[in-house]
């Protein structure tokens, strides 16, 4: 049987749901295809969402109008702000979530969605004609004829799981792998490789002493992910769970050791490539042999289930050895699991071969996002997921962005950061998101992701009304208040008293408010019931906004790094320059006789769009992008 759509989207992970959900909201007649309908945008390893860099990009993907901010809101067990003793250009929001009650909200909200079907099945085969994407054939041997398609398929693609010696055929525990849709992919001239990831053992908190083990509570203040307003995305905090601390010790070190021969990371077992940022504890025995002790932390996995996650514990080693060496650290000496941990192995594609949309290079209309893309994290694929979701939408709709593909410079997103990465340089390990990787940090702050995107979202139709008009009425507030303080001058006999109080220096002669604003120990909570007038403009801003504690944050980070914040935007603003200088299809990269040999060849293969891109390729010198600079003259 035969089916039409516009976007046919193949896998419901956290890529294909922001897909799914960006290309629908548009107005393009899109099919969710997934194996298992239960199993939608399942948290296959850890139960927590955001963390340094991921926190932001999940905010950013809020902006947009996604809904995985929404999602973890509505589930979170545990908020916390990371990086609060840091500058705000790394604070990174975090939340624990509930597993069942997120996959069950997500669905709730794509069942609900306009122009949005979900259908249970696997895909078996793509098809293609003269190099154009037309579909996807199933298992059932239903055929689902489309003018663009998105490949989200995550880590199930050929996936292959060890638990020590043994080897089973799944994309994760207890579900089939997908066997033959790899195949049909390359074949079209799309190369593929293959990845590693692992996940950790599952434990029954019932049989866990945590007297012995050191007790993590999370915050207890505004924050959230969405911006929007609580009543529409609430945490649930009187439902918040701690998580706790415990470590490994040598007793645990010495029976992983002795289990090392039957580890498929070190017997030869797998070949394919792990993660570096978040490896099996083996590896750390392994890279740190001198270290007698690593930090673990057990998660809640939900309200109503004893079960937990044992995080930092990540392993392929014999279930037997997994259980014997845990049961050294003396909070787990009773230890009963669920199940143990595994690695498992599985298909992606090398990402150079796509535009800056998600969209191949090799055939047209297919687009790939997540972990297909060699990445790893459940927030890097809801940033591709959205990308690819608006940009399928746009191939099917030219009116959408006037037919220009929407994508996002690196000053603008960690998603355009994450994209810009994957397409520029390749991956040679599962990709993760740091805030060290983009180097405009302090103008993609978690705090004003809104103020970044929101805008463009809604010109293009998929961020709504209610969400740009409440980032409008947020932006006027940050504004007035940061003119205030701008254009307000303070006494030194009236306000000494106060900041002597505040353990900081007393004035010599007056000063503006802003200034004041500037030091390290004031802030606009402390020094605001000491300035009458101050306080009663800043309720004048704000009346009954509850975003009060939100908007003044906001206002008083732009405050206080004014500077920062002008003087990266300058640099951005050069780069932005080269961005413009538009270069694919006006150079013969391989008969360029005046650049070095490996950078023609890097320049042949990625085929930048931009010199901007061309001077981030690896291998791509800065004496290289001066001499495409003067043949762009000529």
């Amino acid at each position: 049987m035969i089916f039409n759509y516009d976007v046919v989207v193949v896998g419901a992970g956290h890529a294909g749901c922001e897909a799914a959900a960006a290309a629908a909201n548009l107005g393009a007649k899109t099919c969710l295809i997934t194996m298992d309908m239960n199993k939608i945008a399942q948290m296959s390893c850890n139960p927590a969402i955001g963390g340094i860099a991921k926190g932001q990009i999940v905010r950013e993907v809020d902006a947009l109008g996604g809904y995985t901010g929404i999602v973890t809101d509505r589930c979170s067990l545990q908020f916390r702000m990371l990086n609060l003793s840091k500058g705000p250009a790394v604070w990174s929001p975090r939340a624990q979530c509930d597993r069942a009650k997120f996959i069950q909200t997500w669905r709730e909200i794509l069942e609900n969605t306009p122009n949005l079907q979900i259908w249970q099945d696997q895909a078996r085969e793509l098809i293609v004609e003269g190099q154009e994407v037309k579909g996807v054939k199933t298992y059932y041997g239903a055929e689902f004829r489309a003018k663009c398609v998105i490949i989200t398929a995550g880590t199930f693609l050929n996936g292959l799981m060890h638990i020590g010696r043994v080897k089973i055929p799944g994309g994760r525990c207890a579900e089939a792998a997908s066997l033959e849709l790899t195949e049909s992919i390359t074949k079209h001239g799309i190369r593929a490789d293959r990845m590693k990831t692992g996940t950790p053992v599952r434990i029954d908190k019932r049989s866990v002493d945590f007297s012995l083990m050191e007790k993590q509570d999370g915050d207890h203040d505004f924050h959230q992910f969405s911006y929007l307003p609580t009543e529409d995305c609430a945490v649930s905090k009187h439902n918040e769970l701690p998580c706790w601390i415990c470590y490994t010790n040598t007793a645990v070190h010495d029976t992983l050791r002795a289990g090392l021969a039957d580890s498929p990371l070190y017997n030869g077992q797998i070949q394919s490539i792990g993660p570096r940022y978040c490896p099996s504890i083996e590896t750390k025995l392994h890279t740190f042999p001198d270290k007698d002790e690593h930090m673990l932390f057990l998660e809640p996995e939900g309200e109503s289930t004893n079960e937990m996650y044992l995080n930092g514990f990540s392993s392929s080693l014999p279930l037997e050895t997994q259980l014997t060496a845990l049961r050294q650290i003396p909070a787990f000496r009773n230890l009963q699991i669920y199940r143990p941990g595994y690695a498992i192995e599985y298909d992606f594609f090398d990402p150079t071969q796509l535009t800056h949309s998600l969209e191949s290079k090799v055939v047209k209309d297919l687009f790939f996002a997540g972990q297909v893309n060699g990445t790893t994290g459940y927030e890097e694929a809801a940033g591709q997921g959205v990308i690819a979701g608006i940009n399928a939408a746009i191939n099917c709709n030219s009116t959408l962005n006037n037919g220009e593909p929407f994508t996002l410079k690196r000053n603008e997103a960690y998603i355009g950061v994450l994209i810009d990465d994957l397409v520029t340089k390749g991956v040679d390990e599962p990709y993760r998101m740091f805030t060290s990787r983009a180097e405009y940090r302090i103008l993609l702050r978690q705090d004003d992701a809104d103020m970044r995107l929101t805008e463009r979202s809604y010109q293009l139709g998929l961020a709504k009304e209610e969400r740009y008009q409440l980032m409008k009425t947020k932006k006027e507030k940050i504004e007035a208040i940061a003119n205030f303080v701008a254009s307000f001058s303070l006494k030194p006999s009236l306000i000494n008293p106060a900041l002597e109080t505040l353990g900081t220096t007393p004035l010599r002669h007056g000063c503006k408010l802003e200034e004041l604003l500037g030091r390290p120990q004031i802030n606009i909570s402390n020094i605001a019931p000491h300035i009458e007038p101050f306080a009663k403009e800043l309720d004048r801003i704000i009346g009954n906004d509850k975003r009060r504690e939100e908007i003044i944050e906001a206002a008083e980070i732009l405050i206080k790094y004014k500077g920062y914040i002008y003087r990266e935007q300058q640099m951005a603003d050069k780069m932005i320059r080269l961005e413009n200088i538009k270069i694919q299809g006006k150079f013969d990269y391989l008969n360029m006789t005046q650049i070095s040999i490996e950078a023609r060849q890097k320049l042949q293969a990625i085929q930048p769009q931009t010199l901007a891109q061309a001077s981030r390729i690896p291998g791509v010198s800065p004496s290289d992008i001066n001499i495409m600079l003067v043949l762009m003259g000529r």
